[in-house]
């Protein structure tokens, strides 16, 4: 019984939980080995789950894996193509070079999120790519709900100024 409901409330949620392990490891090798960290301690301390939101639990979990991870060696950062990310479900009217550019302005946004702080990268990828409440990321992360707005209000401009055009930022000579 008690392994069919891990199975039932838990295991649904580990896509999740690797899509936010490779946002805050920023590689597969680590998000993995971070998922797996986290599913154990998830199933271990699975009788003590008394929330609803089987999801944000075990997000938390992922994050001070992480975390445990981090502080037990030293993090190289390693970049690594998000390839599932560019992709897109294309039909046959959009032709190659639209997805050409379409490949290349994820790419550039991808790029620009691994670029920000990881106290910003977290509620962002949170919020935006996982769809978290705000009250959920304060949850997840551990903040007061005030932290997450202002850490995804910071997070929003310095994307915007990352992604700002070349152009823009006044090379006026």
């Amino acid at each position: 019984m008690f392994r069919r409901s891990f199975e039932d409330v838990v295991v649904p949620h580990l896509d999740a939980a690797f899509n936010y392990a490779r946002w805050l490891a920023r590689n597969d090798a680590d998000a993995e080995d971070i998922v797996q960290d986290a599913a154990l301690r998830a199933f271990r301390f699975f009788p003590s789950l008394r929330s609803d939101n089987a999801r944000s639990w075990l997000l938390t979990i992922v994050r001070n894996a992480w975390y445990a991870r981090v502080a037990n060696r030293q993090h190289t950062v390693a970049s690594t193509e998000y390839d599932d990310m560019a992709d897109r479900r294309a039909d046959d009217q959009i032709g190659p070079e639209e997805l050409l550019i379409q490949r290349e302005q994820v790419d550039r946004v991808q790029r620009a999120v691994e670029q920000l702080p990881d106290d910003f990268r977290e509620v962002i990828v949170l919020r935006e790519l996982e769809g978290f409440s705000y009250k959920e990321i304060a949850r997840i992360v551990g903040v007061p709900i005030g932290t997450v707005m202002s850490r995804l209000a910071r997070a929003r401009e310095r994307l915007i100024a990352l992604l700002r055009p070349a152009a823009s930022t006044g090379d006026a000579t």
